[in-house]
Order: structure tokens, then sequence, then C-alpha cells
């Protein structure tokens, strides 16, 4: 029943990572209807991460060694620090730290107390009025070259928003590109792109953790993990590859169209989130 449900929620991490509707919420939604009846926990959730975020790395492939490269070479003044790719490369860095930061600063309320089905429910509904607000009324005119520092800095809280459950890494940091009047594909592959360093280094820090901080049935203080190393890899792996047709759908459908079914699909998910845990059919 493990690698049922291993997979189970390595399909569900593939198809909700990139969309904006929040991979953690339904990770923890769906884990409420499985035979253990619990939140698979903050640490499979990271983990399996690498697997989506890895599908970003392959898709984005090529502008991610172009920035690199870029980047790079900026230091050795064979291209100018004003270069687009040289400055995408330092933007990513600076809108990575805030989730890092804050991601370490309150470790221990993220794996517990903001991982509550009330919250998510509010952070759903609440985030999905504000991207619809954000796709109704933003000019749509900027593209990623005019992306300053001080966007960047905006873009990188705005993902560490993500840090609560039903937020959404890519919800929230497209809603606030839409606030800055950003074009839809630049909002949401710069949110792409920003999220690679932050989800690594969170989904290695945790098999890190993991194997040099195990928690034992039975310990004070600790609760073991649902999934063992192999269920965990298995829904990595499904996720990786589900997540890179859910990446090409996504980018082709915001060229297009509006982020509206994804709003009222949010309002409706919390809503019958909120009605499930009022009637005690799950637990928060």
């Amino acid at each position: 029943m493990d690698f049922l449900n291993a997979i189970i929620l390595g399909l569900v991490q593939g198809l909700t990572e990139f969309l904006p509707v929040s991979s953690s919420a339904h990770i923890a939604i769906v884990g409420q209807f499985m035979g253990t009846g619990e939140d698979p926990g903050a640490r499979f959730t990271a983990i399996t991460q690498i697997g989506t975020e890895a599908a970003v790395v392959i898709f984005f492939w090529r502008d991610i060694v172009r920035i690199i490269g870029q980047w790079a070479r900026s230091f050795g003044g064979s291209v100018p620090r004003t270069d687009p790719d040289a400055r995408m490369g330092w933007l990513i860095i600076l809108g990575s730290l805030p989730i890092i930061i804050l991601g370490l600063l309150f470790q221990d309320q993220i794996e517990t107390v903001l991982r509550s089905l009330w919250i998510t429910a509010t952070m759903l509904i609440v985030f999905g009025i504000l991207l619809g607000i954000a796709d109704h009324i933003g000019a749509k005119r900027r593209r990623l070259q005019d992306i300053t520092v001080g966007h960047g800095v905006i873009f990188g809280f705005a993902q560490a928003l993500a840090l609560i459950p039903g937020v959404s890494r890519s919800g929230g940091t497209i809603t606030a590109g839409l606030f800055l009047g950003y074009e839809r594909a630049a909002a949401a592959r710069y949110a792409f792109l920003l999220a690679i360093p932050a989800v690594l280094g969170s989904g290695f820090f945790q098999i890190y953790k993991s194997i040099a901080e195990p928690c034992l049935a039975g310990a004070a203080n600790c609760t073991p993990e649902i999934f063992g190393p192999l269920e965990t890899l298995v829904a990595t792996v499904i996720a990786f590859f589900v997540a890179l047709a859910v990446i090409a759908f996504f980018m082709n459908y915001i060229s297009k169209r509006s982020f509206l079914p994804f709003v009222i699909y949010r309002i409706v998910l919390g809503i019958v989130l909120f009605i499930l845990l009022g009637t005690n059919v799950i637990s928060a």
C-alpha cells in the first residue's frame, strides 16, 4: 500500500507543482484520504520536489546553461554585467535569498503549525483571489529583460510566501509578476527559474536531515516519516516525468489564456476543504 500511495502522491506532485494551485496543499489533502490518514510531511514534499525541479532544469536547459555561462563570464570582464543573461543570473541569486533565509529561520514552524489544513484552506482562497485580481488588472507589458533589482526582491519575497502550504510557489511569484505588469509567460518563466536554487536546496537539505537525523518511532518530539527512502524515490521519479508534460502544457496555455480556471479551482477547493474540516471528515 505504501508504494501505491507513493505513486499517487508522485502523480499529484508532478501535476500540481507548476500550476498555481499549491502542490504542498494537494499533497497534504490527498494524504488525508490515504490509508495512513496523515499528512505525508514537509520532508517528503521537499524531496519529491527535486523530481519536479529536475524537470524544470531539463525543460529550460538551454536558458540555464546560457545564463550560468554569461554570469560566470561577467566576472572576467569578457561579458558586461549589464548583459541580460548575466543580470538574470544575479537576479535569480538575489530573488532566492528571501526563501532561503526565511526557510531556515522558520523551519520548525514550516514543518509543523503552518501545515494546518485550516491555514492551507485560507491561503488557497486568499491567494486565488489575489491571482485573479492581478491577472485582471495587470498591464502584461513587461518582459524578462525588464526585471529590475527592486522587482527581483519583490519576486523573491513572493516566492518565500510559498513556505506556507496553499500559497503556491509558482502562484505567488506569478501573482507578484502580474501586479508588477509582466506578461503571463514572462512571470511564469522567471518563477520557474527562480525556484531552482530554493527547491533543490530544500530537497537535498531534507535528504541530508533524513540521513543525519533519522526519526525513529517512540523518539521524543519526533514524528517518523510515513514513507521510507524507496517509496520517496519512486514518488520523486514519477513526479519528474509528469512535471515535464505539465510544464510544456502550462507554458503553452498561459500564452493564450487567462488564469481564471485556476482561480476558480483554488477558491472551490478551499471552500470544500473548510467544509471537510468543519464536519470532521478530515483532520487539520
